[in-house]
């Protein structure tokens, strides 16, 4: 589906929704529908929403758009709002709609046995579903001797070898907060400068990018979430499948807090008119079958433990995970921030 495709679709059901809001509530209120507001963006995603459909005979009722856009509009809403589900693509959005109190608690025993506590929310407020590891990535022909540690990243030896995204992007945002959290503001400031420094070029581009500008020689080391190369490794990415050989990867902070990870995360909205309905959908996410479309169909990490992992994204190997509550993460975002604009990370 392309992304004119995708906009109609979110229009359509954004019209449909209104519509059933100013007849009657019995369209948004009936039994076997679940009103969904999506940031995720995959295609490979339709198989997770129509095998739930086939499954429990529970129509979803989607809207895709900006989470932040999301957020805002189920605010606007307010208690009329037909959301049931809110799922995000990174930890700090669905943390916002949170602070919001836009979220409701769940006590769910199939997601508390399911998801690694680490994983959700302490007093059920959203859980993650999905995983991707923010790594380092080198050239291989001309990095003797790789960054072992996010840490690493900072020293003089890799001055103007680094590509990486701007400090706006909220993957980078994460890992600053993971590092506030681990270390404290001062060497997390420290770090950010000297990252900084060491840049091949001004901060630019998606994920993708900062691996194009190693396939091309523009840097020799990248920051990226791992989802983006196994992406490459499976199929033809302009610009970057040719030269995939050539790059290596390193799990940093092995012997330490382990990767630090993001993750996709799902909650259930404070006025949730399908509420019983919602709570069946984010159970099904934890399933066996819709973890693997997870790692399958757009190659994210698994949330629940033991879940096989698809060919691309097992090649990259195993390796130890940052296991802090992301709710600790989350909450140094705006300090993150502050910290990026303080030492000129575009």
């Amino acid at each position: 589906m392309n992304q004119n495709s995708r906009r109609q679709k979110a229009v359509f059901g954004a019209a449909i929704l209104t519509l059933g809001l100013m007849a009657s509530t019995s369209s948004v209120l009936a039994e076997g529908v679940v009103n969904l507001y999506s940031s995720r963006h995959y295609d490979t995603d339709e198989r997770l929403y129509s095998d739930f459909e086939e499954q429990t005979g529970i129509t979803i009722n989607r809207i895709e758009g900006n989470a932040d856009e999301l957020i805002a509009r189920m605010e606007a809403e307010g208690a009329n709002s037909p959301a049931d589900v809110l799922l995000t693509v990174d930890i700090s959005r669905v943390v916002r709609a949170e602070n919001k109190d836009l979220l409701s608690t769940v006590d769910s025993p199939v997601l508390s046995k399911r998801l690694p506590q680490h994983l959700r929310h302490p007093d059920g407020l959203w859980f993650g579903f999905s995983q991707r590891s923010r790594i380092i990535f080198y050239a291989k022909d001309r990095v003797e001797t790789p960054p072992a540690t996010y840490a690493d990243l900072a020293k003089p030896e890799y001055a103007g070898m680094i590509c990486a995204r701007s400090s706006t992007n909220t993957y980078q945002i994460s890992l600053l907060s993971s590092i506030i959290a681990h270390q404290g503001e001062e060497a997390a400031t420290k770090w950010a400068k000297a990252v900084r420094e060491n840049m091949a070029r001004a901060p630019q581009g998606g994920d993708t990018d900062q691996l194009r500008g190693i396939a091309s020689g523009e840097c020799d080391i990248a920051i990226s979430n791992t989802y983006y190369f196994a992406r490459a490794l499976r199929s033809d990415v302009k610009g970057l499948s040719d030269s995939i050989d050539n790059i290596g990867w390193v799990f940093p902070d092995q012997s330490g807090n382990g990767a630090h990870m993001n993750i996709s995360a799902g909650a259930v909205a404070v006025n949730a008119p399908n509420r019983e309905n919602a709570i069946k959908f984010l159970e099904y996410l934890t399933s066996d079958a819709a973890q693997q479309y997870f790692s399958a169909g757009n190659d994210e990490y698994p949330a629940v433990p033991g879940v096989a992992l698809s060919p691309s994204v097992a090649k990259l190997g195993l390796f130890r995970q940052d296991a802090i509550n992301l709710s600790t993460v989350a909450n140094n975002a705006a300090t993150a921030t502050e910290i990026f604009n303080a030492v000129g990370w575009e």
